[in-house]
């Protein structure tokens, strides 16, 4: 694919993740958000916080089950919308819930368990964003971005469990995003297990006298 096309659907990509943003906001100007207009903006943008994870995380199994190599461009704008709504999530609360309050929100982590879990899987996402551009993989070298970029996974099934803990008793949704998470870490092991039993390549003379895989 031509870099001017890549550049196109990077910005069909980035206009269509704002869409839920939009959505919510206009919805809230209208005054159709619910009874507790909070507690919707708070649960959504949670929700759209594993919604991008699971997506950037889907996008290396699928270019190697598809051997469509462009997808890994928009790996890198997947997993920023996938922080910036975590991030929208953790305002909300913080504004909205705690008011700003320090202390409160402090004793609230103490208090519930599943805001504790929440709170550091988004800041295992902190790094993640930080070091998410070209000069941070030249700074960091490609091995150790590699292993540092692994967090997302840790941060991923935190989130999850987060939501599991929070809707207590209807457990379907988080179920369904833990079952996803469990096929991308699936994808994941069998693809690594698969390049570590692929045959070494041998090197065949060419009649120029340069060697050729």
């Amino acid at each position: 694919m031509k870099a001017e096309e890549i550049r196109f659907y990077k910005v069909v990509v980035f206009v269509n993740s704002l869409v839920p943003l939009g959505l919510m906001l206009w919805d809230w100007a209208q005054g159709k958000l619910g009874a507790n207009p909070i507690e919707f903006l708070t649960r959504t943008t949670g929700m759209l916080t594993l919604v991008f994870l699971l997506i950037s995380l889907a996008v290396t199994p699928l270019r190697r089950l598809t051997g469509v190599q462009w997808l890994i461009q928009f790996r890198r704008m997947l997993g920023l919308y996938a922080f910036f709504y975590g991030l929208l999530h953790l305002l909300t609360y913080v504004w909205f819930d705690r008011g700003f309050s320090l202390g409160g929100t402090v004793a609230d982590v103490y208090a519930r368990p599943f805001i504790a879990v929440g709170m550091l899987s988004f800041l295992l996402l902190v790094p993640l964003a930080i070091t998410s551009t070209k000069n941070w993989i030249k700074r960091l070298g490609g091995k150790r971005w590699a292993r540092l970029h692994k967090l997302v996974y840790v941060a991923a099934a935190g989130g999850v469990v987060h939501f599991w803990m929070l809707v207590k008793s209807d457990t379907r949704l988080p179920l369904r995003f833990a079952f996803a998470l469990a096929v991308l870490l699936g994808a994941r092991l069998f693809y690594k297990q698969m390049r570590q039993q692929s045959p070494p390549r041998t090197l065949v003379p060419r009649p120029d006298g340069q060697l050729k895989p």
